[in-house]
This record gives structure tokens, sequence and C-alpha cells, in this order.
């Protein structure tokens, strides 16, 4: 039986280029084009590779007719190497940030609706602390984010659990509940009729989220609940601004976040229907990796973010 790998054996043997290479191929698959890509030549490549599985006493890749497939080893360690090489190119980052006379580098990772509550007052509130903090804004959908914060592209994320599954990854620290609204434009011929009866709705145009999503699930259900199927005639997206402009082009219906939507309800350029269909309030919070803590400028982004929706919601 071959001996096990020790941690120091590990860490002698092991270099950055050879998680390069193992990312290339496993993103390419191909070992002319990783060779291409790493500014190497084929046979140096293939030595490399090699060197590499000797060393780890197992095949990385299916050498096939066209192609190099990952084995079931190999695509436990590309996962590594991609982890690692994302978790390598922020400290990097930060590191020039602080050569510079900066203060590191923050990404985070939001569901499209929180931007419109107290996330741009949270990062406001960050800079005044931190007025050379880089922050970079990723708004998605929160199946989308979560594996971004999986693989480390992310510091933290502001969203939902999609599956229980990843209560198991992640740590999740409340913001609290999000209501739904049911918003059509004023010109919708629903715009001004009392009591609508939920099986109107099926017969009307609907925008949705796209099906994976949290909201679209709860909007199914609901539909389910009613007993009316649910619309043929539908647009999936995650755009707010796509969102607004087919609801103001056209009769549409969509089921949005009401802190996304209450400017366009002040200002009437969208009405709120009165009908007895509606969704549960989502819960939303921070997300975070479990046993990794947060670099300092991330806790103190999510820690003024707690303090913010703690604030407008005694």
């Amino acid at each position: 039986m071959t001996a096990d790998i020790t941690f120091q054996q590990f860490c002698n043997w092991l270099k950055l280029k050879h998680l390069v290479l193992i990312d290339t191929l496993a993103r390419t698959q191909n070992m002319h084009v990783a060779a291409e890509q790493m500014k190497l030549t084929q046979p140096a490549l293939s030595k490399m590779l090699r060197d590499l599985e000797d060393m780890l006493g197992f095949a990385l890749f299916e050498r096939l007719p066209r192609s190099m497939k990952p084995t079931e080893l190999g695509e436990q360690v590309a996962r590594y190497a991609q982890v690692t090489l994302n978790d390598t190119k922020n400290f990097v980052a930060q590191i020039n940030k602080l050569r510079k006379g900066g203060h590191g580098y923050l990404k985070v990772g939001t569901i499209f609706a929180a931007t419109f509550n107290v996330l741009p007052e949270a990062i406001t509130l960050t800079k005044e602390q931190r007025p050379l903090l880089s922050i970079e804004v990723v708004e998605q959908t929160s199946d989308n984010l979560l594996q971004m914060l999986k693989r480390k592209e992310i510091d933290l994320m502001i969203g939902r659990f999609t599956e229980d599954h990843y209560r198991q990854l992640f740590d999740f620290r409340s913001l609290g509940p999000e209501p739904f609204v049911l918003v059509v434009n004023p010109r919708h011929p629903l715009a001004t009729a009392r009591a609508i009866d939920p099986a109107e709705l099926s017969r009307w145009p609907w925008i949705l989220y796209p099906s994976g999503t949290p909201i679209r699930a709860r909007i199914e259900q609901a539909f389910h609940e009613h007993g009316i199927p649910l619309p043929d005639n539908t647009v999936d997206t995650i755009s707010m601004p796509t969102f607004l402009q087919l609801l103001q082009s056209g009769p549409a219906v969509a089921m949005l976040p009401a802190p996304m939507v209450q400017p366009h309800l002040d200002t009437h350029a969208l009405c709120q229907l009165d009908c007895a269909f509606a969704v549960a309030a989502l819960d939303f919070g921070i997300i975070t990796r479990k046993d990794d803590p947060l670099p300092p400028a991330a806790a103190m982004f999510s820690e003024t973010l707690l303090a913010l929706y703690a604030r407008r919601n005694p």
C-alpha cells in the first residue's frame, strides 16, 4: 500500500505553477490550448503534469483522443486549485493596494433588491472610515453568488440560501424579512380594480425571476395554493431595468421586492394591485464561509450593515 502524503511533503512538492496547470487544463481540457495559455511548450507541460501525478500517486486527467478530461480525483484537485488561486489573486491585489498606502480590497456579492436598501449607505459609512479601501459590488442571483462565495471569488454576500445544504457550508446572519408586492403600470386595466380575483392574474403576461431562484419558487407555490395555472406568457429576467421597461411598455404583471419598487410606487410610475395573491416575505442576510474568518475590512462592512438594519428595524 502506498504511504500517505504528509503535509510537509505536500508543501515541499506543490508549487503555484502546478495549481495553474491543473486549473488551466481542467478549464480547457486540451493540452495544446493549456500550453498556449501558460506560454509553455506542450512537451514541457506534459512533463510537468506527469511529475505532478507521480508525486500525488494518481492520474489527474484521462488522456482521451481529443481532450483531457479530469478524473474523479482530478476534479477534487481542480476545485482545490481554483479556490487557492482565487485566494492568491485576492491576496496579491490587497498587497499591491497596501504597498501604495491603501486599505485593501473588498468584493461584495449582493442580490439586486439589497442595492435598493441600505447597501449604498453601508458602503458610504465604510468608505468614511477607510477612504482608500477599494470596494467592488457584484449583483447576481443568490444561487450564482453562493457558487462565487464557495470558490472564494467574493468575500461575502448579501442574499438567501437557495437550498438547505448550503447551511453546512456557510454562516447566515439575518438582515430581516423582505416583503414582495404585486405591481403593474398605471395604465394597466387592473391598476384601478378592487379586490382582484387571483384567478384573473394568469390571463396576463408576467415578468418572473428565473427558475431556481427563491422568489420564483414562492410565486409558483402561490399559484399552486390558489389553484390557478401558471401564466403561459412570461419573460424571465434578473435585471431590474428590464423589469421596469417591460412593466412600463405593456400589460405585464410582476412580483417584486417592496424596497426595490417603493420609489416607483411613490412617483406613481407603478401601481400595487389590490389582490389576495401574495408570497410570504423572504429572509435575507449576510452569508459568509464557515470557519473562514473575514478580513478586517469585510468584518467592518458586515457589522455596519447589521447596525444599519437594526437601526431601521428596532
